[in-house]
């Protein structure tokens, strides 16, 4: 669980050529220079990509569900800024060692710090809490290049040849990295428990998770964060990679570690956390992510009335 499968890879002709596609781009981007990489796969998402297959529009959609009188120049301004935001985070991602150099020189701050520092020196566990802001790999890289091995789980891509390598991809920065469910799961608990460090990301949408306010509405989010930190006694610690003005560098934000108690209470206040991150400059949240799908949430509301 803990390194990429050596399994042989199937999939349908289409997986293949969609694949090999973006193999092919991704291949391209790498040699450009960094600051016309990013600038390039900012301008294609944002331009291209992000209206063709409606990322602008869920995202305009998204903003209007939270800020219903917000002007439709800044919505467009936001949505187009956020797209650009996640082409550069997409191509960052996929140069996880070069990454990992960059965050060496970058600057780490917040509360967090001396009690991650003082955990490592313990050997008590840590789980790191982060929402899609700005480039949620950024801390956990600026951590590696410092010494520390920082595991977690991440969601498979339903391409199985584009997620062959990118799981390799994931598990080159630092490990264990498990692919997310109950094997995996399990493999991040153990990991944890036995004093290890890891991440999970907690802002996307689970028909499972508990409705908690975010940015005003409710959102159905995970509590699991919560509860494996209770159960192994890790210190949770929310953290954030800050996107700079110049669209190339960060800050590696380690805020002060959640108190333990009702894990509801504790994901509510790492909610918080990130919404005051988001309220501050929402340009680098993802806002095509479909976070809180409404027309479900309602229609699910009213099949638990119906007698």
């Amino acid at each position: 669980m803990s390194a990429p499968s050596s399994a042989p890879v199937t999939g349908s002709l289409s997986d293949r050529l969609t694949d090999a596609v973006l193999r092919g781009l991704i291949w391209l981007l790498l040699r450009l220079p960094l600051r016309l990489r990013l600038w390039l796969m900012g301008r294609l998402v944002a331009r291209v990509l992000s209206p063709l297959v409606g990322y602008r529009a869920r995202a305009e959609a998204n903003l209007t569900h939270v800020w219903p009188d917000m002007p439709t120049v800044d919505r467009r301004r936001i949505a187009d800024a956020v797209a650009d935001n996640a082409g550069r985070t997409m191509i960052e991602n996929y140069d996880v060692l070069g990454l990992r150099d960059r965050m060496a020189g970058a600057r780490v701050s917040g509360p967090g710090l001396p009690e991650i520092e003082k955990a490592r020196a313990e050997g008590r566990p840590v789980l790191f809490v982060t929402g899609h802001y700005g480039n949620f790999e950024a801390p956990r890289a600026a951590l590696v290049a410092r010494g520390y091995q920082i595991g977690g789980l991440y969601r498979p891509m339903s391409n199985p040849f584009f997620n062959a390598h990118y799981a390799q991809n994931m598990h080159a920065l630092s490990g264990p990295v498990f692919e997310q469910g109950r094997r995996g799961t399990m493999g991040l608990i153990k990991h944890i428990r036995d004093g290890g460090m890891g991440v999970l990301l907690f802002d996307i949408y689970d028909s499972a998770g508990v409705p908690i306010p975010f940015m005003g509405q409710p959102a159905p989010t995970l509590t699991s964060a919560a509860e494996i930190a209770v159960k192994t006694g890790a210190l949770l610690v929310p953290f954030f990679g800050i996107r700079q003005p110049d669209g190339v560098s960060f800050e590696a934000v380690f805020e002060a570690p959640v108190p333990h108690g009702d894990p509801v209470e504790m994901m509510t206040e790492a909610t918080r956390r990130l919404e005051a991150r988001i309220t501050a400059d929402p340009a680098q949240w993802f806002w095509i992510h479909r976070r809180w799908k409404p027309a479900r949430q309602r229609r699910r509301a009213a099949a638990r009335m119906d007698p």
